[in-house]
């Protein structure tokens, strides 16, 4: 049985990142975003992306820039591989209560903070992701509650990323 699929192998377009890419839907990367704007204004949008070729998972992040918008032109971007993923994934699956990733480069540092929170009044995950400019120190930050729900569907996308990767 054929089944609709995106054709990953064939994608010129596998160096981009997912809000960089003009495609059809029947050779675009997979890809998962989760939109918190809110009324104080300082809400975020997460967007993951699977790159199989690359052997790793995109994460994008911008800030709110206004109401229901977002600040795409200054996002941020980490390239995860396998053991960053696997860090998310323990988190999750409520194996260790954080994980915390840190990427440095010539350009920039990056962290992403992925924290289970005990407090019943607040959603019971928080993502945070965070790039200093090593030109000029400068610092973004985009922070933002998950539900159980979207932890769910994120360790789902997350299990299947790993076995993509894998090639299992």
């Amino acid at each position: 049985m054929f089944v609709n699929q995106p054709n990953i192998m064939n994608d010129t377009l596998t160096d981009t990142p997912a809000s960089d890419r003009t495609a059809t839907s029947f050779d675009r990367l997979p890809e998962h975003s989760i939109y918190k704007p809110n009324s104080r204004g300082n809400g975020g949008v997460f967007r993951f992306s699977l790159n199989p070729a690359k052997g790793s998972l995109f994460l994008e992040a911008a800030s709110q820039s206004g109401e229901k918008q977002f600040d795409w032109e200054n996002k941020i971007i980490m390239k995860w591989t396998l053991p960053d993923l696997g860090q998310a994934l323990a988190v999750l699956q409520g194996r260790q209560p954080q994980a915390k990733l840190f990427h440095q480069s010539e350009k920039a540092n990056s962290t992403f903070e992925l924290t289970l929170r005990d407090d019943p009044a607040k959603a019971p995950y928080l993502m945070v992701v965070s790039r200093q400019l090593n030109a000029d120190k400068t610092v973004r930050k985009v922070g933002i509650p998950i539900s159980h729900a979207e932890a769910a569907v994120l360790e789902t996308a997350f299990r299947a990323a790993t076995t993509r990767i894998l090639g299992w």
